[in-house]
């Protein structure tokens, strides 16, 4: 039997209201107390990210943080956590409690976080009290009071974050997408400037650095130093000034590399419990044939040699392997760091631009070589 219209407009009239409601929901208009008290917060602030609010009050007296943290739960079953980060501004480090919501009854979890893939369940390195957590209306609240050192001043670090799901009493790992990994910042305890984005940490900064060095060297440099020694070298008149183009090209490429490859091993080495293979494998063998590459520039015969057609071949061999090798890394870098779309985009813009000068310079070249054995034909 199909349902009448007035059920469905009723249905759809519902739903708009409930969706309306959670969208212009805000920290003003929730009400949490302190459970035991009855009594409001003091302050209240409007997450950026996640759909998550925060109620505080601070008591210098006793240098104690009381939090109600309100977050919307992922679909399909997911959880919620919020925490204090006292050794920096990113997840690592974070003493965080999660909790969510099994069958109608509210799980909580604390957990010292020590590396993005490392989760200890148990003691925060925090005093925490008056632990509690309650599900209603599709969102998560979480109450707890957090001891906070005085000379921590009159900020903290707060993490927060949501998942999707939970297996067997573990979280499940949350997204990567921009507004889970800015889901962090500074908290003023007094209340007076509320949220503090958290900017980008050092960390953050290192990654940025390490990608726009390989992305330059390997992913720009090094391909068009190939480009100028294939097709410019063709013209007689460009001789031999291709060859030192290439030649600054490519030790520009190398130099700019070594430094991003550098900042690659620091970044690995403080990444405990976090190994992206196949990415680092290719850095490895990449730097490496690269270096081979550059010290057998000075084993290079001449051009009357017999050995060197074979040097030629070798030289090519590993150049075009470079460039192929430097552009699934860089791309693997992307799917790595998640920058903002722009940033991916303007790379494949440029990448884009040499592949089109390059197959134009490829036919004009195929035209030059074709009329010189034209004319030697002809002249023979």
């Amino acid at each position: 039997m199909a349902p009448s219209p007035s059920l469905l407009f009723f249905l759809l009239f519902t739903l708009s209201i409930i969706k309306t409601s959670s969208q212009t929901q805000t920290c003003t208009t929730q009400k949490p107390t302190f459970p035991k008290t009855n009594t409001p917060y003091s302050h209240c602030i409007d997450l950026p990210y996640l759909t998550s609010f925060i109620h505080y009050t601070y008591d210098p007296s006793n240098s104690s943080l009381s939090v109600a943290f309100i977050a919307s739960i992922p679909p399909p079953s997911g959880w919620v956590s919020w925490g204090l980060n006292p050794i920096g501004t990113g997840m690592a480090g974070t003493q965080a409690i999660a909790a969510y919501s099994i069958d109608g009854v509210v799980k909580i979890k604390t957990l010292d976080i020590k590396s993005y893939k490392v989760l200890v369940p148990g003691k925060l390195s925090y005093d925490v009290w008056d632990l509690s957590a309650e599900h209603s209306g599709g969102m998560i609240r979480i109450y707890a009071t957090f001891k906070v050192p005085k000379e921590n001043g009159n900020e903290v670090n707060q993490v927060w974050q949501v998942g999707p799901s939970v297996t067997n009493g573990k979280l499940d790992i949350h997204g990567f997408a921009s507004e889970n990994l800015n889901a962090k910042g500074k908290l003023d305890l007094n209340g007076g400037k509320g949220f503090i984005g958290g900017g980008v940490d050092s960390r953050t900064k290192n990654k940025n650095i390490h990608g726009i060095l390989n992305a330059v060297s390997w992913g720009v440099l090094f391909p068009l130093g190939v480009i100028i020694a294939r097709y410019v070298k063709k013209f007689p008149s460009a001789d031999p000034a291709w060859f030192y183009l290439h030649v600054g090209c490519q030790l520009s490429a190398y130099a700019i590399g070594v430094a991003g490859w550098a900042t690659g091993l620091k970044l690995g080495s403080e990444s405990v419990g976090i190994t992206y293979g196949l990415h680092r494998n290719i850095g490895i063998a990449l730097f490496t044939i690269a270096t081979v590459q550059i010290f057998a520039l000075f084993l290079r015969p001449g051009k009357d040699h017999k050995f060197r057609i074979y040097w030629n071949i070798y030289h090519y061999s590993i150049g075009y392997s470079i460039v192929i090798l430097s552009l699934i890394n860089i791309f693997k870098g992307f799917d790595i760091l998640i920058p903002e779309k722009k940033w991916k985009t303007a790379y494949i813009g440029v990448i884009g631009a040499l592949g089109a000068i390059a197959v134009l310079l490829e036919v004009i070249t195929w035209i030059v070589v074709w009329k010189r054995k034209s004319n030697r034909t002809t002249n023979t």
